[in-house]
């Protein structure tokens, strides 16, 4: 990898004959771990970037959303699609559906803390139940040839933290490694994530374990890794509008030494990468307003941001959101040099 000695080794681990290296991976997040963005951060150094969560229910499959969902043309190997619902049958087509368009991997979401997730008993609301929890999870495991693998929480709640039961149910059922959320469900994202749970089922799995929540630095990383003893991180908000952390992780943990943050003009360069990919991949239109969400988060923290964001996001044409991110961006270099 770009900026690594050669002579030393990344953290990886292997989901079914996949290496993963680094096992440094982008967490699946609903309307943002798109195949522009999955792409960008596989280019920016993640091992693994899981797909937004796809539904089970078949009927929803050839919509538009869906389709887009899917798409996994051109993508590196390997490619992890998440699926989400709540009955076995049909998380097992699912599944096969994935698998048939080119999923590598199968994800199972039973960590999505989202009310209208929970609502309908998918998610971290499968937790509940781990009757349904073993029997979604033999399901899809016996449907797909391809490693499947589980995203969970600590547990529903403060005082029902049945994350290591689930995982022996895991394991049991054949879940080729387990990403564990350092949260219960009713904390969404608030508060701190804790890692003395992922340290206990990572004591007594026999399958890699992949830690996430709260990951936001090398350093803490490092921490993270060391506490849980996990094999390998999944990185979600830290990623919004930084997707080079994955390199600045990497490099981190092999060389113990911190890359310099990328200038003002190559953060622009790597944005408007982002941009034109979302052009292209959902056309002009909707491209530019998916787009308004990476903007802010790519000049969270920056001088101006604010005003930068008033304006660009009044850009109606893919060319006038580029320019007006292109002259941010000068200005910001200007400064720096200044």
């Amino acid at each position: 990898m770009k900026n690594l000695p050669e002579t030393t080794t990344c953290l990886t681990m292997l989901i079914g004959p996949h290496q993963i290296e680094p096992a440094i991976g982008l967490a699946p997040m609903a309307g943002v771990t798109d195949k522009p963005f999955r792409l960008l951060c596989k280019r920016l150094g993640a091992g693994l970037a899981v797909s937004e969560m796809t539904t089970a229910d078949a009927s929803l499959w050839h919509t538009r959303k869906s389709r887009k969902r899917m798409d996994h043309a051109g993508e590196p190997e390997p490619v992890s699609v998440q699926i989400a619902g709540t009955d076995p049958q049909r998380m097992a087509e699912a599944a096969r559906h994935n698998a048939a368009q080119g999923a590598d991997i199968i994800d199972i979401n039973m960590g999505c803390p989202a009310k209208k997730v929970c609502k309908a008993w998918a998610g971290s609301a499968l937790m509940q139940d781990e009757g349904l929890v073993e029997r979604i999870l033999k399901a899809v495991v016996a449907a797909v040839d391809v490693p499947v693998t589980l995203k969970i929480r600590t547990g529903w709640a403060a005082d029902q933290r049945n994350a290591p039961g689930i995982a022996r149910i895991a394991e049991d059922c054949g879940i080729s490694a387990l990403a564990i959320h350092g949260r219960t469900r009713d904390q969404k994202y608030a508060g701190q994530a804790e890692y003395d749970t992922i340290a206990r089922i990572k004591q007594d799995a026999g399958i890699p374990i992949l830690a996430n929540g709260d990951i936001d630095s090398p350093r803490k990383a490092r921490q993270v890794l060391d506490h849980t003893g996990a094999d390998g991180l999944l990185i979600g908000r830290a990623a919004q509008g930084r997707p080079w952390i994955f390199r600045e992780i990497n490099y981190f943990l092999v060389t113990g030494k911190h890359l310099p943050e990328p200038s003002p003009a190559e953060v622009c360069a790597i944005l408007v990468e982002h941009l034109r990919a979302l052009h292209a991949f959902y056309g002009e239109q909707a491209g530019v307003r998916i787009a308004r969400k990476h903007l802010g988060w790519y000049a969270r923290d920056r001088r101006g941001n604010a005003a930068f964001r008033t304006v660009v996001n009044q850009a109606e044409s893919a060319a006038e959101q580029i320019d007006l991110t292109l002259q941010y961006f000068e200005q910001l270099e200007l400064a720096v040099a200044a």
